[in-house]
């Protein structure tokens, strides 16, 4: 029986460690052939001797267990590297079918204090990053469709976060870029879906090297027990979205964790107000929106906080 990635190839970004890593091994559990990419050279363990880079050691990984694997340990937010990035999937297996964008920083502060550098290095690799490898893959897919004749088969599926769904006080750069990432994936999804393309987010939460401090004061797991936030939860999600099966999901924001799945709803419109006349004065808008924000709790935003309280069960 063939695997459901079989003859499939993939990319996914920030995959020395963490949840990458977990993806990276799921994509190649399943039958894809995997780049590895993480930002990072061969260094020195413990002992002081010469360690492979991230990406090698995963890469390694996936070979070691009979599939195939190349590493690339280029920067995904500089855009002659994710051009290469994206080239090297398709000389090594002859085209690119998955891209799975993951890659990323933390550089939290409450926006009193954050820093310009702070700023742009999360936007920089975060929301940069993911549009520079998509840009790629865009590229690609349009060109073998167009030499097709027809629908080629691609998959994104790219990582945003429940601090932009809920408005993450201390991480105003992290929610923005995270916010940007569903943005760039809607636009995406609607412009590559007649190449039989389709693009997805996800909001994971899982704790890995990055996310440690975030998650310090939840519940760790019982003796023999998954963590509720290992990356292994996340994992197989992103191979459903990459898969054959999952065809019809497009444009669509997911949160996950913990053996749990939540489809988010698009935005609705809870009120609408017209203008007496031809335009709006601001005593008619004071009239209208005062007593309609009167009569909401105060501390209701736009935020959908109660995505943090989401569980299995």
């Amino acid at each position: 029986m063939a695997l459901p990635l079989e003859g499939l190839s993939a990319i996914v970004t920030g995959a020395g460690r963490g949840l990458g890593r977990a993806e990276a091994l799921e994509l190649a559990r399943l039958g894809a052939s995997v780049v590895v990419n993480d930002f990072g050279q061969p260094g020195r363990d413990g002992s002081g001797e010469a360690s492979a880079a991230p990406a090698e050691e995963v890469a390694a990984e996936i070979r070691a267990a009979g599939g195939t694997a190349l590493a690339h340990t280029g920067d995904v937010a500089d855009h002659q590297q994710a051009r290469e990035l994206v080239r090297s999937a398709v000389e090594e297996f002859g085209k690119l079918d998955i891209l799975v964008n993951n890659a990323g920083i933390l550089r939290d502060r409450m926006i009193f204090s954050m820093t310009e550098a702070e700023w742009d290095a999360v936007i920089h690799v975060h929301l940069k990053g993911h549009f520079n490898t998509t840009h790629f893959a865009a590229a690609h897919w349009r060109g073998r469709s167009k030499a097709a004749g027809g629908a080629v088969y691609g998959r994104i599926v790219n990582t945003s976060s429940e601090a932009f769904l809920a408005g993450s006080a201390g991480q105003p750069n992290y929610a923005a870029a995270k916010g940007g990432i569903v943005g760039l994936t809607t636009s995406t999804a609607l412009a590559l879906a007649k190449y039989g393309v389709t693009a997805n987010a996800i909001c994971p939460r899982a704790r890995t090297r990055m996310t440690e401090d975030v998650f310090a004061g939840f519940e760790e797991p019982g003796e023999g027990q998954l963590d509720p936030l290992a990356p292994e939860h996340v994992a197989p999600l992103v191979g459903y979205l990459a898969s054959p099966a999952a065809a019809r999901v497009n444009g669509q924001l997911m949160v996950v964790h913990g053996g749990m799945v939540a489809i988010v709803e698009r935005p609705k419109v809870a009120a609408k107000f017209d203008a007496a006349k031809e335009a709006f004065t601001y005593g008619e808008l004071d009239e209208l929106l005062s007593p309609y924000y009167a009569e909401r709790p105060a501390n209701e935003t736009f935020a959908a906080a109660e995505v943090l309280g989401l569980k299995r069960g």
